[in-house]
């Protein structure tokens, strides 16, 4: 077998395998005659097939297979003696016709880069802490209180909090929506399902109230042909209803698994909740932080054009509905991203393995077992990442990060940033 390399970019390489002919033609020869034994053909007895009826039905399957199969092979001897790591499967060109008693082929593919010594002393890192406070409690127990409201009806004028149901018609110029008739719809005031406009012209009416009144519809209105225009709104209000929140009593706790209702173990169970949540959030922006500050020192390390464009494309896949294929322009809008979370991704590999952090199998435990208690059988969510490979490496993986983030933190220049528990689940308030 033959090798040689050609370097035709920073990071790719073009390899080329020559191996006997004779080689090829040895194992295709075995193959056939293995079928011949094996295979069966109408009008034959068991392994009673003549080789020309073989190599007549199955001649080009096989010798496909058996190039594929040398191909695989000599490559992997190829990539090991040239002392090459490719980043995925190269690819493969070759005519498979012998040629001067040879069968050449090229592979092409990406190489890992060279990385540099990562001087995390040099980084300057901030680093996020929190606690859950019994008022962070207290405002949970509102929300869950909010989420599990009831909604009586009243004769008075609506206000926020209420629940409107009403009909409606808006015209702007020769547009009208819908085209005939009223369309109905319902919202609580001040939640933000409606603009700001249509809540202030709801609030303050009551059933069986008609008008009419002029909106002005926003920018990213839904309806293009509303959108940004000021319309003539005629309204036709059907009911209002007021909240009922529940009381935090021993029948509301049993609602969230609280069996024996008692409100401290309720608080207990909510405050574990919100600590768990929150460990996540920290180290999530842990994680953000260090490779942010990991891909700025290091933004001109040459990394797999490859490994880039596939993280554009899952980048550019979250924006687009599920099952659709993001447009060429999103992916390119994704790329500088991408490359910053590549060259992230690749330096904490690096860090992991110079410093050879090893899998924390206990804080995979503990992750796992915090994931499987959001569900109500945890035992079969564990049981499914056990016998799952895939869910089981992608849970690893995320664990070597936290390890490799924490490491980062540990030995770089980091200063402790102290928020509250709403900074850190709620950033856009902080």
């Amino acid at each position: 077998m033959q090798v040689s390399v050609e370097n035709i970019g920073t990071l790719e390489r073009k390899l080329t395998v020559k191996f006997p002919a004779e080689r090829f033609e040895t194992q295709v020869s075995a193959r056939i005659a293995e079928m011949g034994r094996t295979v069966r053909l109408k009008g034959f007895r068991p392994g009673k097939v003549p080789t020309t009826v073989i190599k007549q039905r199955f001649g080009d399957q096989v010798r496909g297979e058996v190039l594929s199969d040398l191909i695989g092979s000599t490559l992997r001897e190829a990539v090991a003696q040239e002392k090459l790591q490719p980043i995925a499967n190269p690819a493969i060109d070759t005519t498979g016709q012998p040629e001067n008693g040879e069968i050449a082929y090229t592979a092409t593919f990406e190489i890992m880069p060279e990385f540099p010594t990562v001087d995390a002393s040099a980084l300057e890192i901030s680093r996020a802490v929190a606690v859950v406070t019994d008022a962070d409690i207290d405002k949970m127990l509102e929300t869950l209180r909010q989420q599990r409201r009831s909604f009586d009806e009243v004769d008075r004028a609506s206000a926020e909090g209420d629940f409107v149901m009403f009909e409606y018609s808006a015209e702007a110029g020769d547009y009208r929506f819908p085209a005939e008739g009223l369309e109905r719809a319902g919202s609580v005031l001040g939640s933000g399902t409606l603009f700001k406009a249509l809540d202030e012209a709801l609030t303050g009416r009551k059933a069986g109230d008609a008008f009419e009144t002029a909106i002005d519809f926003p920018e990213d209105f839904r309806n293009a042909e509303l959108a940004g225009k000021t319309a003539k709104v005629s309204f036709s209000i059907l009911k209002v209803q007021e909240p009922k929140l529940p009381s935090v009593d021993a029948e509301f706790a049993k609602l969230f698994g609280i069996v024996d209702g008692d409100l401290d173990t309720f608080r207990k169970e909510v405050r574990a909740n919100l600590e768990r949540e929150l460990k996540a959030a920290l180290m999530a922006r842990l994680k953000s932080e260090v490779a942010e500050k990991l891909a700025t020192a290091h933004a001109g390390l040459d990394v797999p054009k490859l490994m880039v464009q596939s993280e554009a494309r899952n980048m550019a896949a979250g924006s687009v509905p599920q099952g659709q294929q993001p447009p060429p322009q999103l992916i390119e809008a994704a790329m500088p991203i991408a490359r910053q979370r590549v060259i992230a991704g690749l330096l904490m590999g690096e860090i992991a393995r110079k410093q050879e952090i090893k899998i924390d199998r206990k804080r995979v435990a503990e992750q796992l077992a915090a994931i499987a208690s959001t569900y109500e059988e945890p035992e079969k969510v564990i049981e499914l990442y056990n016998g799952d490979p895939q869910l089981m490496s992608g849970l690893q993986n995320r664990v070597m990060e936290d390890q490799v983030a924490e490491w980062v933190a540990e030995h770089a220049n980091t200063t402790q940033l102290d928020l509250s528990f709403d900074d850190v689940m709620r950033p856009a308030n902080a």
